[in-house]
């Protein structure tokens, strides 16, 4: 599939009037804003076909394109050389998960009253939490398993985001819900149950709100991709995905966490990657290690339950650590990211970059057809009088 880059200096008048002229010719597009970069794919022109080869050769002769690549590794949007760089998703003022940082996200897998959430939203801010985690609405396998408290634990959720300072992390299970869930949290959650469930990727991407998808236990990570895919080209940019566990042969652990997920998505996608080693596990004794395996497997940041309830959470209380536990974990992890890089960027732990310090950004290469940029000196004006735009 054909992606192509906007320059960055193009307005977007211009940018109007070229998606007009490939409209007349025939050629649906989208656009989506990624980071930095404008991208516009044409998913219905391959580039190996006699027309799609004609329309390539087309937008290398479009002064307002800087890169035109034939996409065929990973989704279009989402693939790592539609932007030739990871990107970074901006949460609020002071949380941006990827571009070289770790992020940590914590808290109760449910919200279950103000008392326990409130209580582990201090405490994990304090151990080094970044964003807090909690689910209102929580979609379970028994119909008579508690499901969450709803829009109460909205109410929840944005009284303890006030008190702390901390972005909220919640679920979303229903398109009737998108709108209340919003209004709340900074990350709108995809859970694994949901992660094809196109109406709800739809409705959720239209908020503009940064979007974490959660692989399915039962998707492949092209069908994971593909999931990102449908928020990217609903125009919503701000994409995080969340690897939590595949369902195998073996039931000594809930799910199998896939860890070689993480560096493959890393290649194939400029989206961040988040792991969720609790839900993978299932079990508290193994979440650290496997967040320690996330961490050195290149992922952006980890989300964990925490809930001092332990085992007698009324949600997945077999996974749930200790805020101790957390904050012991958070400095294990930093300790092992220091050793990882020779010259340790504070923003990988989450702390503010010191002055003459540089920001790290993982690159990678694939093995796609990329087709030449034109000359960046091209005048982006010169498209108002040229008749040969596609």
């Amino acid at each position: 599939m054909i992606v192509a880059r906007f320059r960055s200096d193009v307005p977007i008048e211009d940018r109007s009037r070229l998606t007009c002229a490939w409209h007349q010719r025939g050629y649906r597009s989208l656009q989506c804003l990624v980071g930095r970069h404008t991208l516009v794919t044409f998913p219905d022109l391959e580039a190996t076909s006699p027309k799609g080869a004609e329309f390539v050769a087309l937008l290398q002769a479009t002064p307002a394109l800087e890169w035109v690549v034939d996409s065929v590794d990973a989704p279009a949007l989402g693939s790592l050389a539609a932007t030739g760089e990871p990107t970074a998703v901006r949460v609020s003022d002071d949380c941006v998960v990827g571009g070289g940082r770790f992020t940590w996200i914590a808290g109760p897998c449910a919200v279950e009253s103000a008392a326990q959430l409130l209580g582990v939203a201090r405490e994990v801010r304090d151990r080094g939490a970044h964003l807090l985690r909690g689910g209102a609405f929580k979609p379970r396998t028994s119909p008579y398993a508690f499901q969450g408290l709803g829009k109460a634990g909205l109410d929840l959720l944005r009284e303890a985001s006030a008190e702390t300072g901390l972005g909220v992390v919640t679920e979303v299970v229903d398109v009737a819900h998108v709108e209340a869930v919003a209004e709340v949290a900074q990350v709108l959650q995809i859970g694994a149950r949901n992660a094809q469930n196109f109406a709800l990727l739809h409705e959720v991407a239209l908020t503009g709100r940064p979007v974490l998808l959660k692989r399915g236990f039962g998707c492949t990570v092209p069908e994971w991709l593909h999931g990102a895919e449908y928020l990217l080209a609903a125009g919503n940019g701000n994409v995080l995905l969340c690897e939590r566990g595949v369902r195998t042969h073996g039931n000594t652990t809930r799910f199998t966490l896939d860890i070689s997920a993480v560096p493959l998505a890393k290649r194939l996608s400029h989206l961040p990657v988040i792991v969720d080693p609790s839900h993978a596990c299932g079990r508290s004794d193994l979440v650290a290690p496997l967040a320690a395996a996330a961490a050195a497997a290149g992922a952006d940041g980890v989300m964990v339950d925490v809930d001092r309830a332990g085992h007698s959470a009324l949600c997945d209380g077999e996974q749930a650590i200790t805020p101790d536990a957390f904050g012991a974990l958070v400095e294990r992890t930093n300790r092992m990211l220091r050793s990882l890089d020779p010259e340790p960027d504070p923003a990988r732990e989450g702390r503010p970059p010191t002055p003459g310090s540089r920001t790290t950004t993982a690159t990678g290469s694939l093995p796609l057809r990329v087709h030449a940029p034109r000359d960046a000196g091209d005048d982006v004006a010169g498209l108002e009088r040229r008749t040969d735009l596609p």
